[in-house]
């Protein structure tokens, strides 16, 4: 087998030349299979296992040549969203993530890490909130392009109406996802912003 020493810290793994190495995690819950990818510490992507290749190929865009290891570098991960989906939905906030993107998905990004469980914002102030209040096609755009759902909650954007809208692993899946966060508020005790 040819290849490059491994990284620090990663004894007795060969690397591709020019590969960047990503450590997978496999998690089984209540809305499907996730997958994480984890580099350098950071989740750069998290989708669920009925989608991998599309995530797959959405890597290798980014990255290009990609080595993916089950490595127990992407645990903190892993366990942090273990917590929030037992009810801990302050866990996500600890996991550092490394979505890429533009300067506005970015942006975008962002303004959704900050919108508190258990809550809800419309397309239109979420754009508001990045200073676009005209480009809220752009921003639903962004918040579709989202690499690390759950994480960084796009689930928690709705429609002006309150309906749901859109979602990317599918309309039972955020139900489920916000469900799941407005009953932890309210065994808490805290109020909600919209129903």
């Amino acid at each position: 087998m040819s290849g490059f020493p491994a990284p620090a810290g990663r004894p007795g793994l060969l690397v591709s030349p020019g590969a960047t190495v990503l450590d997978r995690f496999r998690l089984k819950s209540p809305i499907g299979e996730l997958m994480g990818y984890v580099r350098d510490g950071a989740l750069c992507a998290l989708d669920f296992g009925d989608r991998d290749e599309s995530n797959r190929a959405v890597l290798e865009r980014r990255f290009g040549v990609i080595d993916v290891r089950e490595a127990a570098a992407a645990l903190e991960a892993q366990r942090r969203l273990e917590a929030y989906l037992a009810g801990d939905l302050d866990a996500l906030d600890a996991i550092t993530v490394d979505p890429g993107g533009t300067e506005f998905q970015a942006k975008v990004w962002a303004a959704l890490r900050r919108i508190p469980p258990g809550r809800t914002i419309s397309y239109t102030e979420l754009a508001a909130t990045v200073g676009s209040p005209a480009a809220v096609r752009a921003v639903g755009t962004a918040n579709g392009q989202n690499p690390v759902p759950v994480v960084i909650p796009c689930h928690r954007v709705v429609r002006s109406d309150g309906t749901l809208g859109g979602y990317g692993g599918g309309l039972d899946r955020k139900r489920w996802l916000l469900d799941h966060e407005k009953a932890r508020r309210a065994e808490r005790g805290h109020p909600l912003l919209r129903g």
